[in-house]
């Protein structure tokens, strides 16, 4: 059986060679050119099974041909190579036709698997291409933890597989799954977005499903849910961590059967809505707890997407900034740069808030001081306590927490969430589980499950302790010694 003959384009002679070599030690012939023009000329000529190309090439654009390459011969995989590796070169790469893509610099392995893969199940993909001339940048960074994050985007944009989406606050959860909204075979329906932890919990299943008049107090008038307005469109379901089980069952309903009800409602309405979901919290210990329904998990998890938090993608932090201060510039705020030496200072700090407080940084930068250039100096009053934390390296434990500070930031960022609108009642009551959670759980894990311990080290009544502890559904490990 003759061997499978691999096509392979792009101007640069090294990268030709390493690619040609490493196919033919794995049993291909392999041909090899600099141009576009040569390229088309095989591929018209019914030649090669497989296509290799970067997209910028002297004579031409990639993208260009890919479009005459599906309408001739679909049934030829092409697997786009690109330099310029951003979200918008993995979506056209899929968008156009391509099988897959992959970033230079790459890693030989993976394009010579990728390479076995397409041979031994080709796609033929028809799809329409998205208009060139969209330059917005949806996401932004070229780190290897964010190519993964496109093509891996790319792939479901012509799907509409449920997925969910795990990261730390501030990484941009919201930003992906508009993403797969915008660019992806629903883009024409609308895109509707929840946040579960921002609702009262006995309101979520009307908010989701919409009520009949009467049916509960209050409800004067029939309301339409959030699956209703989605509907043709996508359903993006935030913090799906804090969902009640009782709406959680609701949800599985319409995951298995395509169908709900509203509330008060007895008749089952069909929906075709896409489901997304995000959460910051491990779904799989809420499902421990008691909190998460399994099945529920497996039908939202078809496709995880994990979001690095900045910290592991430090190598964005110029682009996003570039990107951020153009954005205020947008609004009106003077072209701001930054220093070497306050690039530098940005680095080495942590991000606790992820990309959301980068962002929140450059708007300050931006608006409150004068220079055109920011310097290191600047940037480390601006971000003075965290920073100074960094720096030192090792925790001071006669320093005051200065957790007022944090739930001022969140809660400034709460408030600005709802514009000119407030946000639903009952936050005091959020906050305090929110906050109350983590510390009853942190004593109890110091103390090793001993509640007179923790009960002392909290500086409450043990019996105080135990109610806390119900009611917040807390797992006490104890230790056995």
């Amino acid at each position: 059986m003759a061997a499978a003959q691999i096509l392979v384009a792009d101007d640069d002679a090294a990268i030709r060679t390493v690619i040609s070599q490493a196919l033919m030690r794995a049993g291909y012939e392999v041909r090899v050119t600099s141009n576009v023009a040569t390229l088309w000329r095989w591929i018209s000529a019914g030649e090669g099974d497989l296509v290799i190309t970067d997209v910028l090439m002297p004579d031409g654009n990639a993208f260009d041909v890919l479009p005459k390459i599906k309408n001739s011969r679909p049934e030829l995989p092409v697997v786009v190579m690109s330099a310029q590796n951003t979200f918008m070169t993995a979506i056209k790469a899929s968008e156009k036709g391509a099988y897959d893509y992959i970033p230079k610099p790459f890693d030989l392995t993976e394009l010579v698997s990728i390479v076995r893969r397409a041979l031994a199940e080709p796609k033929a993909q028809a799809q329409n291409a998205i208009d060139d001339g969209q330059d917005n940048m949806p996401l932004v960074g070229r780190s290897p933890a964010m190519q993964d994050i496109y093509r891996a985007l790319a792939r479901m944009m012509q799907t509409d597989l449920t997925v969910t989406i795990t990261g730390e606050s501030g990484t941009g959860k919201e930003l992906v799954a508009r993403a797969l909204h915008d660019y992806g075979r629903r883009r024409k329906g609308p895109f509707v977005a929840i946040n579960m932890a921002a609702i009262p919990r006995d309101l979520i299943e009307s908010e989701l499903f919409g009520h009949e008049k009467g049916a509960f107090t209050g409800a004067q008038s029939r309301s339409s849910g959030r699956f209703e307005q989605a509907e043709g469109g996508t359903l993006f379901l935030d913090e799906i961590g804090d969902m009640p089980m009782e709406a959680q069952t609701r949800l599985l309903r319409v995951l298995q059967q395509g169908e709900y009800t509203v509330v008060g409602g007895r008749t089952p309405i069909a929906t075709d809505v896409r489901i997304v979901s995000a959460t910051n919290k491990d779904l799989r210990q809420l499902i421990g707890r008691g909190l998460f329904r399994e099945d529920l998990f497996y039908r939202l998890n078809v496709v995880p997407l994990r979001l690095p938090p900045l910290r592991e993608r430090i190598e964005d932090l110029p682009d996003l900034a570039r990107h951020f201060f153009a954005e205020v510039q947008k609004e009106g705020l003077p072209r701001k740069t930054l220093s070497q030496g306050a690039l530098d200072v940005m680095r080495r700090y942590s991000w606790p808030g992820n990309v959301r407080e980068l962002e929140n940084l450059v708007r300050r930068l931006s608006a409150l001081y004068p220079q055109d250039e920011i310097s290191a100096e600047l940037v480390e009053h601006e971000l003075s306590n965290e920073y100074s934390r960094v720096l030192d390296g090792e925790p001071d434990h006669n320093r005051p927490i200065d957790l007022s500070a944090a739930v001022e930031r969140y809660l400034s960022e709460y408030f600005a969430s709802f514009s000119d609108d407030l946000p639903p009642p009952g936050l005091h009551g959020r906050i305090l589980r929110e906050v109350e959670y983590p510390l009853i759980a942190a004593a109890l894990a110091a103390t090793r499950g001993n509640q007179v311990k923790a009960a002392d080290l909290l500086g409450v009544n043990r019996n105080t302790l135990r109610k806390k502890i119900r009611d917040l559904d807390i797992s006490v490990v104890r230790s056995i010694r």
